[in-house]
């Protein structure tokens, strides 16, 4: 008979507590937003509330299904698939942003949240695959080819996940062996890479221009014939793009230690941009201070603690793997939003895990979690 495994206690509190304390924080931030836009202060907040329920069940069922019934060509390759399909019909679909696939009811979902999860899988099979040969050609080529047109897929709309998701790569391809020559290749390619897909989206140039130098002083010294400054006029999507990092730093700062308390925040109030969505640190620094900031924080050092001790105990190459890229892919967004909000790199949209309002981004990360629990529980 086989043993019942443990459940990882630490981790499992951890993702319930932080998932709580996010509907509470979507409430906050969005009641009055919804009162005056959709008619009831609770629109939002229910609208989570229904994610909430759907992805607790998928949480359990991934804890209690073997990771090892992952690790198949069909299930990693089959799941790449359908992610690159989702994201050609994203873009056919959503003419506007090329993002969203829109149901009734339930609204829509963001193919470029299942990426996520879906390459952490398909390399940590294709790298337990070929472990042995982690260096050679046969190996990187597939590899950079299969996350390089995922990437380029999702990259059209939206650059804050090509960034989650090449970083994660790098993080499991790092810790599989690969040469530091092959790492300093990848780096130069990515960096050339980013910026073209700055230079190619004139609001992106806009953001990464004025958060850099705001008062174009490098721009004018560097570019004479003005090619910036007229790419830069293309974008009629923000005049302001440092306005939303403005009021989260004043939102953040009027916290101080304790916070205003919670619903007593003011710059949600039509002040500060996406406050339910992609700004929710600001809220929780306003209305909870660096103390709550600093618990929110520290639930997402707990998940990383989890996940690399997963990572250092488990004997299944596929399972340390999928354990490296699931924690190295929520984590590292986590903190990519943290430091959009406070400032620390220029705005770009990406939901803090679990915390943020979107429906897509809380089933995949309870999926990915429970994964993780899985992994974690068969560690020891």
């Amino acid at each position: 008979m086989a043993q019942k495994l443990k459940t990882d206690r630490t981790l499992f509190m951890t993702v319930l507590v932080m998932v709580l304390f996010g509907f509470i924080m979507v409430y906050s931030a969005s009641s009055v937003v919804a009162e005056m836009k959709r008619g009831t202060s609770y629109y939002y907040a229910l609208r989570q509330l229904l994610w909430i329920v759907a992805a607790i069940p998928v949480l359990i069922f991934f804890k209690n299904l073997h990771y090892q019934k992952l690790q198949t060509p069909a299930v990693a390759f089959t799941l790449m698939g359908l992610v690159f399909i989702m994201l050609i019909a994203a873009y056919v679909m959503d003419p506007a942003q090329h993002r969203w696939i829109r149901f009734p009811l339930v609204g829509g979902i963001q193919p470029a949240e299942l990426a996520k999860p879906a390459v952490a899988l398909f390399l940590a099979y294709f790298i337990a695959l070929r472990s042995r040969a982690i260096n050679s050609r046969y190996t990187l080529v597939p590899a950079i080819l299969a996350v390089g047109f995922i990437t380029m897929a999702v990259v059209v709309a939206d650059l804050g996940t090509p960034i989650v998701l090449v970083t994660t790569a790098a993080a499991m391809f790092c810790v599989a062996g690969l040469e530091w020559r092959y790492v300093g290749i990848a780096l130069v390619v990515g960096c050339l890479a980013g910026v073209v897909a700055v230079a190619a989206k004139p609001y992106r140039l806009v953001r990464v221009i004025r958060f850099a130098d705001p008062q174009f002083k490098l721009v004018d010294k560097f570019d004479k014939a003005g090619w910036i400054r007229t790419q830069m006029k293309k974008s009629v999507t923000a005049k302001d793009t440092n306005y939303q990092i403005e009021q989260s730093k004043i939102a953040v700062g009027s916290g101080g230690i304790t916070g205003v308390g919670l619903m007593r925040g003011k710059q949600k109030l039509f002040y500060l941009p996406e406050s339910h969505t992609d700004m929710i640190f600001a809220v929780v620094g306003e209305e909870w201070g660096f103390v709550g900031s600093s618990l929110v924080v520290l639930g997402f050092l707990i998940i990383l603690w989890r996940g690399i001790r997963a990572t250092v105990l488990m004997q299944d190459e596929f399972g340390r793997y999928l354990a490296l890229g699931i924690t190295a892919m929520l984590v590292i967004q986590a903190f990519f939003n943290i430091s959009v909000a406070l400032g620390l790199v220029p705005p770009k949209g990406i939901p803090l895990p679990m915390i943020s309002f979107g429906g897509s981004s809380l089933l995949v990360t309870l999926a990915s979690l429970g994964i993780l629990m899985n992994i974690s529980e068969h560690a020891g």
